[in-house]
């Protein structure tokens, strides 16, 4: 089994370069695959749309909770680390100008000697995308265009699309990724929408607030989307995270006899030493006796 950390560099303490460094370093140093970089460009002190990961619906941030942009901080975590996969967790795809999406991406793991993991997903927040001034409404099938632009961006010679929500001429953008054919593409979500994008366009699938009991509907259901588009789950990579649920070693071989491939586990911490603290748990509970698992 491998282990990766999701977290936000936001706030006073963790937005300083130095926590960025540490956090970096000291996840790469403790075993875990992936370091997983959370998106939110603008945050409102209310919502009017739910937070899907909180039973009351209110995200776990405060309005101030100021997020670096997941590119930028995986860019300057690529020369602090050597190993660990860097990926968006997750990017809002269809709130952002695609090309500039397919640009940085491929920047970053050119940058990272091809350590990036693209973590996409089209948001919650209807407010975040009224800031952006784009619109809400559609952004599923937003996000279906936009993919095969950056798709082409990051693949053709000379690049082109004509869809309903983007119209991109011949092309060309360069350097391209590392990883052929390009980095791979992970979806957040747990919807039948998210699942059938995984299905059409994803390496991988990361499902949130998930356990091993409610898992297994969610993956009978992508397994028949994937047939349709003649492939399997031996396809795809499965990252779980419980999310704020318990995990110990008998959960995380449940996880594993039904085919997850990482777990994803949360990182959130006010201060230097409570990551730290955090990390060495994570660490000696879950990573180092799980990792024969």
């Amino acid at each position: 089994m491998k282990f990766g950390v999701q977290t936000l560099f936001g706030g006073p303490v963790a937005s300083r370069p130095e926590f960025v460094v540490t956090t970096g370093k000291a996840i790469e140093e403790r075993g875990f695959s992936h370091l997983w970089a959370a998106e939110h460009v603008v945050n409102f002190q209310n919502y009017t749309s739910s937070y899907p990961y909180s039973d009351d619906g209110v995200p776990p941030f405060g309005a101030d909770t100021g997020i670096i942009e997941p590119f930028t901080a995986l860019t300057f975590l690529a020369a602090h680390t050597t190993t660990l996969k860097l990926g968006t967790g997750i990017s809002i795809l269809p709130q952002r100008n695609p090309v500039y999406f397919a640009k940085q991406a491929a920047d970053v793991d050119v940058l990272s000697n091809g350590r990036l993991v693209v973590g996409v997903g089209t948001g919650w927040s209807a407010e975040e995308f009224g800031a952006l001034n784009v619109p809400f409404e559609r952004r599923g099938s937003r996000t279906r265009d936009y993919l095969q632009v950056v798709r082409s961006l990051w693949c053709d010679e000379v690049s082109s699309f004509s869809g309903d929500f983007y119209q991109l001429p011949e092309c060309v953008q360069s350097p391209k990724p590392v990883q052929r054919p390009h980095p791979p593409l992970f979806f957040g979500g747990e919807s039948n929408p998210a699942l059938r994008r995984v299905a059409e366009f994803g390496q991988g699938w990361m499902g949130y607030r998930l356990t091993p009991d409610n898992l297994s509907e969610r993956l009978q259901k992508l397994e028949a989307m994937l047939s349709e588009y003649g492939r399997s789950l031996d396809d795809i990579e499965i990252a779980i995270s419980p999310y704020d649920g318990v995990l110990d070693l008998d959960t995380v071989k449940r996880f594993a006899d039904l085919g997850v491939a990482q777990i994803i586990l949360v990182g959130f911490a006010d201060s230097q030493d409570d990551m730290l603290r955090l990390l060495d748990a994570y660490a000696d509970s879950v990573v180092i006796p799980g990792a024969e698992i």
